[in-house]
C-alpha cells in the first residue's frame, strides 16, 4: 500500500513537470550563452583597448571618446549582437527541432514578447545617453535592461532564466555605483556569466 502510494505521488510529480515544460520554451542552448560569452569577452577586450588606451589597468580610467571611436563602438557592439543572436538562433533552432518545438510556436513567441519590450526600451535609452555624453552609464544600462528583460520572460522558459536576469541586474547596479568601471561589469555579466550559465545548461540539459 505504501509503495503505490509513493509510486502515485511520483507519477503526480511527473505530469505536474511535463504540464510545466509543456507551456514554456525550453530549448534555448546551453552552448549558445558560451559563444554569446565568448563574443562578449572579445569585445570588451577591444572596446578597453579603443577607449582606455595608454592608462592603468587597475586605477580608476577616465572615458572619453571621440565621434569617430563612438562609431565604432556602436558598430563593434551591433557586430556582437549579430554574432551572438545568430549563433544563439542556430543552436537554438537545431535543439527546438530535437526537442519537437518550433522556433516560432507558441511558447517561444510568449517568451519573445516578454522579453524584447524591455531590452528595446534599454537600447533606445543607452543610444539617447550616447547622443548626450553620458558615456559612463551605457554599460551598466546595458546590463540592467537585460537582467530585467531575463527575470520577465524566465516564466516562459527555464527556471534558471531568472538566474542569470538576477546576476545581470545586480551587476548593472554595480556599475553605476562603479560608473568608472561599467565595461569590466559589463565583461563579467555579458561574458563570464553566459559563460557559466551556458555551462550549467548544457550539462543539465544538453548533454
Amino acid at each position: 500500500m505504501e509503495n503505490a502510494k509513493e509510486k502515485y505521488i511520483e507519477d503526480l510529480k511527473v505530469i505536474r513537470s511535463m504540464m510545466d515544460r509543456s507551456g514554456r520554451f525550453i530549448s534555448l542552448s546551453g552552448m549558445a550563452g558560451v559563444i554569446a560569452g565568448c563574443i562578449a569577452l572579445l569585445c570588451a577586450y577591444l572596446a578597453y583597448e579603443l577607449v582606455y588606451e595608454g592608462q592603468e589597468y587597475f586605477s580608476y580610467r577616465q572615458f572619453s571618446a571621440t565621434r569617430s571611436e563612438l562609431l565604432l563602438l556602436l558598430a563593434l557592439g551591433t557586430s556582437a549582437i549579430l554574432s551572438s543572436l545568430g549563433a544563439g538562433y542556430w543552436l537554438t533552432r537545431r535543439k527546438a527541432k530535437q526537442n519537437g518545438q518550433s522556433v516560432w510556436g507558441s511558447e517561444s513567441k510568449q517568451f519573445m514578447a516578454s522579453f524584447f519590450p524591455a531590452l528595446i526600451t534599454g537600447g533606445l535609452l543607452v543610444l539617447i545617453l550616447l547622443a548626450k555624453g553620458f558615456l559612463g552609464l551605457v554599460a551598466p544600462l546595458c546590463l540592467l535592461f537585460y537582467g530585467l528583460a531575463l527575470v520577465n520572460a524566465s516564466k516562459y522558459t527555464l527556471k534558471e532564466t531568472r538566474g542569470l536576469g538576477v546576476i545581470e541586474i545586480i551587476l548593472g547596479l554595480l556599475g553605476i555605483y562603479f560608473i568608472g568601471y561599467g565595461l569590466a561589469f559589463w565583461a563579467l555579466g555579458f561574458g563570464l556569466a553566459h559563460i557559466g550559465y551556458g555551462i550549467y545548461m548544457h550539462l543539465k540539459y544538453d548533454a
